[in-house]
Order: C-alpha cells, then sequence, then structure tokens
C-alpha cells in the first residue's frame, strides 16, 4: 500500500498525504491493482500545483481465507491493519492543516478514516456518494466483505457482537452528520429484507435526484452536514456511475446496476461539494483494471481528479 504526501504551497490551504489502497478481500487481481495502475496513469500528478513531499508502504498480513473471529469479514486481519493504519494517519494529518486523500482499495476504508476522525477533536461527517447504502447486517452477510457493512458499523446498526480493534469503528458517526447521494440499490437490499437509511431520517437523495441538478444537490448536502459537523469526508465509489459510462466497477461475475450518473454528473456534484468549504480529505475507491485493458477509464478517473483538485482552496 502506497502513502504519497501532497502539500500546497503556502498561499493555499495544505494538501497532504495521499494514500493509495490495495484490495480487502482475497482477490490479487481486479480491484487489487487499482491503486498502482492509477498512480501510473498520473492520479499524483492530476493535484498540479499541490507538491508532493514524502511516500512510503504498508505492509499488511498475507490473505487469509477465512472468515474473521472479531467481525466475521474475509480477510480481516489485513482489514483491521489498514483501519488502525487510517485512525492514526488520517486525524494527523488533517490535524496538521493537511487534506489526506485515500484512493483504490474499498468502502471498507471508511472504517479507518471516519472512527479516526471521531477519536481526535474533530466531530466527523461524512458526505457519501456510493450506488449503495452499504448497510448490509453482518449476521446476514453472505460474502464477509466489509465494503457491503460500514455504514451500518459506523451508524451502530449492525456489529453489536464484535469484538477486537473493530469494536472502536462501530457508532463514530452521527446520523444527523451523514448526507447519502446516488443510491439505487433498492432491489438488492430488497433481497436481504434491509431497509433504506432514508426511513431512519438520514438526508439522503437517489441517483435520479442527484442526476436533476448535482451542483445544487451538492451544496445543500454540504449545508446539512456542517450544521452538525466541524468538518465532512468525502468519500466517492465510482459505482455511482452508470456502467456504460464506466464499465471497470464491481466484479467481472457481478451484473452491475443498470443506471446511475454520468461522468459530467459526477464532477459538477463533487466540484460544487468541494467548493461548500469544510471538506477535510477524501476517498475514492472501486475500480478493476482488469475490466479496463485500455486504460480508458483510468485516464477517466485522472480527468476527474484534475477538475476536483482544481476547485479546490
Amino acid at each position: 500500500m502506497r502513502w504519497v504526501g501532497l502539500a500546497l504551497p503556502a498561499d493555499h490551504e495544505p494538501l497532504d498525504d495521499a494514500l493509495g489502497l490495495v484490495d480487502l478481500s482475497l482477490r490479487d487481481h481486479g480491484l487489487a491493482l487499482a491503486a498502482g495502475v492509477l498512480r501510473e496513469a498520473g492520479i499524483v500528478e492530476a493535484f498540479g500545483r499541490h507538491k508532493i513531499v514524502g511516500s512510503g508502504d504498508l505492509d499488511l498480513p498475507a490473505p487469509d481465507t477465512a472468515r474473521g473471529t472479531g467481525a466475521g469479514f474475509v480477510n480481516e486481519p489485513a482489514l483491521v491493519a489498514v483501519v488502525e493504519a487510517l485512525r492514526d494517519r488520517v486525524p494527523r494529518a488533517v490535524s496538521s492543516s493537511r487534506f489526506p486523500v485515500v484512493y483504490g482499495g474499498d468502502c471498507s476504508s471508511l472504517l479507518g478514516t471516519i472512527s479516526g476522525l471521531g477519536d481526535s477533536s474533530h466531530r466527523p461527517g461524512l458526505l457519501f456518494i456510493d450506488g449503495h447504502e452499504d448497510t448490509m447486517p453482518l449476521d446476514v452477510s453472505e460474502d464477509g466483505e466489509a465494503a457491503n457493512a460500514e455504514i451500518g458499523l459506523l451508524l451502530g446498526l449492525t456489529g453489536g457482537l464484535v469484538t477486537g480493534p473493530l469494536t472502536r469503528t462501530r457508532q463514530t458517526l452521527d446520523p444527523g452528520a451523514l448526507a447519502m447521494l446516488g443510491q439505487r440499490d433498492e432491489p438488492w437490499r430488497r433481497k436481504f429484507n434491509v431497509g433504506s437509511l432514508r426511513d431512519r431520517d438520514v438526508w439522503l437523495r437517489s441517483v435520479d435526484e442527484v442526476a436533476t441538478d448535482p451542483a445544487n444537490v451538492a451544496a445543500r448536502a454540504v449545508e446539512h452536514v456542517t450544521r452538525r459537523a466541524d468538518r465532512w469526508w468525502l468519500h466517492v465509489d465510482l459505482d455511482v456511475l452508470d456502467p456504460l459510462e464506466f464499465a471497470a466497477q464491481g466484479l467481472p461475475d457481478v451484473e452491475d446496476e443498470p443506471g446511475g450518473l454520468t461522468w459530467r454528473q459526477l464532477t459538477d456534484l463533487l466540484v460544487s461539494a468541494v467548493r461548500g468549504g469544510g471538506c477535510a480529505g477524501w476517498s475514492l475507491v472501486i475500480y478493476d483494471p482488469e475490466q479496463d485493458p485500455e486504460r480508458e477509464d483510468a485516464q477517466r478517473i485522472v480527468r476527474l481528479v484534475k477538475d476536483v483538485a482544481s476547485a479546490m482552496t
């Protein structure tokens, strides 16, 4: 896992500490290649005027095929290692007026970033842009993937029997400081009898609602989150995009949900969000290079990062 530090010139708010994540499933291909391919495509250089100040690696335990004893997740030792690293590094970066960026990997990285910010002096808010709500109860999870359940765990809706280090991630996010944008997973949730967070009064706008006016929806989402949070984290799962626009999402043997945002809509959404102020850091996840042999999607991700970075003040 690569750690790349970025910093703005003195006349700008510092941007620092970009962390490239490996995939935390048991795969040694696909999503696991994302961080390296995105670096090759120029994701670090996409930050433009932001100066690279250092790099480093994080050693992870060998993949573990068994369900973990703490939370029942696959590859749980590696997940714990990543969560603990982010719990340490992200709040330290934010406290130093830096802007951490996490790219590659999957949504389970939020277990480290949000709980880490909650442990610090910051009250974390979250602007969550994703095609799914990610609230799968741990006791009905078929695959043991943490990336299907991290929001439920952060809100304390599941994981009451979790033991070990991951207990510190549970119930660390105030539902009033959460805004969710772009979800379209109702048929999938219905299969498991999982309701929507909208029914729990979480501020949520579906993909169709976002698509009508992305910039305005983003501005209202930021207004909502900042009423309850000192700073907020921006999380983008690229499966919020229409698979016709971005084919390298998800798994090759799993059919993607139809619909989703266009690249233009996602760009407008993110530019408006970061211009709203208060953003403490950014995670950008879910890209499978093996479904992108010509690296066209990698270049499109880099363009997205460049557009959003240019809007940061």
